[in-house]
């Protein structure tokens, strides 16, 4: 719950007028892995007035996209879904 509230937090803050607080949230966002904030920051490189922001949101955007793909990949080869060698 505590993570989920965090999360919006951060995404209220990329709409902030200040471009740091911008760029805060997109590094906090990254730290909290926060998947469901993939469509803010879309939206934030898509629109962005200041350029580094809007590199800064791309960059978050793949980093928690990797970080999530690598989690999925992880748990699929956990539970034996994944078959890199050959079983005998």
């Amino acid at each position: 719950m505590l993570k989920e509230r965090l999360i919006e937090y951060h995404i209220e803050r990329l709409k902030d007028k200040n471009r740091d607080t911008r760029l805060d949230a997109i590094r906090e966002l990254i730290l909290l892995e926060a998947e469901e904030a993939l469509p803010a920051l879309q939206t934030v490189f898509e629109k962005d007035d200041d350029e580094e922001v809007r590199k800064a949101a791309q960059h978050g955007g793949r980093e928690i996209f990797k970080l999530q793909l690598n989690k999925k990949k992880s748990a699929t080869q956990a539970t034996g879904g994944s078959h890199d060698t050959p079983s005998d």
